[in-house]
């Protein structure tokens, strides 16, 4: 089935930008000292506290190195693996100027974190109106000014420009026009698709559907059985439609810290003992949060203080903030739980959230994170990580 009944003349018609900065902690760190292009490199915690690759260089990832993994593994899988601690003051300044160039393209930019952004170029007359001269141009300024390096997709919409982005890189620019959405989507993977992860793709699979041309196939009705709302957006997804616009009011959708213990918690007991000095970092970025102004107004009246009695009071209802717990296992595996309380977000009720995750597997605790997930979010744009 085609698109062209399910995508509005306006839609088709817009001009977005997906811009990605390659391995971006990396890229600031060899751009301040050039030696290190030439070496495998990591940025993130150290192997002897437990810590994680934030990210990695290209000549590490050729030994097999990701982001996300722990650090110790990569060290294994790389013996001569440089590895630098995050900077990250010295990150966001350089986003900052990475974004102060997005904005002379066009006032309607949506970062997504400090290394992506979303730019509607739909009315930029420039570049005899040209997304793709635009792409050009920003990813040439922002190499000679910055010395960063940003692959960028152009596409009708930001599902698919986030796509192209990333289909050159490293330092790549790939385009889709109107007339191309719908032979690409066709041959394009479901995993590929918004909001899939390996669950759903299983699921997916399981029916057949390894591509959105056989996910075409399947009834809407069949979809949104099986998937319930998602259904709705993988029926639009698989024929290139994508009507979100891109939002320059955009609000953090969660906010959390966690940390990871260079000795298991053995004990649902000792689990319980690190959440004070977390819940005391959580106060102290919902403070800094509210005074940068990226916190709802509904649920800006956090009291800080005393950790046992302080809270984030909910908005009520089924849409409130809801509170939520991460606790990682000696075995990697993780869970999470999370929950709207009517009586406030306090120290007690993350203390709670946490004797029940661990009961779940009642084994030694390698990592604990909490966090707050704010109310009213509209769960079809794309999601701040949810441990940063």
């Amino acid at each position: 089935m085609k698109n062209s009944t399910l995508v509005g003349d306006a839609t088709a018609q817009r001009k977005i930008i997906h811009c990605d900065c390659d391995c971006f902690y990396a890229a600031v760190e060899m751009r301040d000292d050039p030696s290190l292009a030439q070496v495998p490199l990591a940025v993130g915690g150290s192997a002897e506290r437990r810590g994680v690759v934030a990210t990695c260089n290209y000549q590490a990832r050729e030994f097999g190195i990701h982001s996300a993994m722990p650090m110790g593994q990569a060290l294994r899988l790389c013996p001569s693996l440089v590895v630098m601690p995050p900077d990250f003051t010295k990150y966001r300044s350089v986003s900052e100027q990475i974004r102060n160039i997005f904005h002379t393209f066009t006032d309607k930019v949506e970062p997504l974190s400090l290394d992506e952004a979303f730019l509607d170029v739909s009315e930029t007359t420039t570049y005899s109106g040209s997304a793709t001269l635009m792409a050009q141009a920003l990813r040439q300024q922002i190499k000679s000014e910055v010395g960063i390096i940003v692959s960028a997709g152009v596409a009708p919409n930001k599902f698919l420009a986030k796509i192209a982005s990333d289909w050159n890189k490293p330092d790549g620019l790939f385009v889709i026009t109107p007339e191309q959405i719908d032979g690409f989507v066709e041959q394009l993977s479901v995993g590929k698709l918004f909001g899939v992860g390996k669950v759903t793709e299983k699921k997916l699979n399981d029916l057949g559907v390894s591509t959105c041309g056989e996910l075409r196939e399947v009834a809407l009705t069949e979809l949104t059985e099986r998937f319930g709302v998602m259904g709705q957006r993988l029926y639009e997804l698989c024929r290139g439609v994508d009507v979100r616009e891109v939002r320059t009011d955009r609000r953090r959708k969660s906010l959390s810290v966690e940390t990871t213990f260079v000795t298991d918690l053995l004990d649902a007991n000792a689990c319980v003992r690190p959440l004070g000095e977390l819940f005391e970092k959580l106060s102290e970025r919902y403070a800094k949060l509210n005074s940068a102004g990226q916190a709802d107004s509904k649920h800006r009246d956090f009291k800080h203080g005393d950790s046992k009695q302080a809270a984030i009071k909910g908005s009520g209802g089924a849409s409130g903030t809801r509170q939520f717990l991460k606790m990682r296992f000696d075995d990697f595996t993780v869970t999470t739980i999370e929950r709207r309380l009517d009586s406030g977000w306090s120290l007690e009720a993350y203390q709670q959230l946490c004797e029940e995750a661990w009961q779940r597997k009642s084994r030694p605790v390698r990592l604990l994170g909490i966090g707050v997930r704010f109310a009213n979010v509209d769960i079809d744009d794309s999601q701040y990580s949810l441990f940063e």
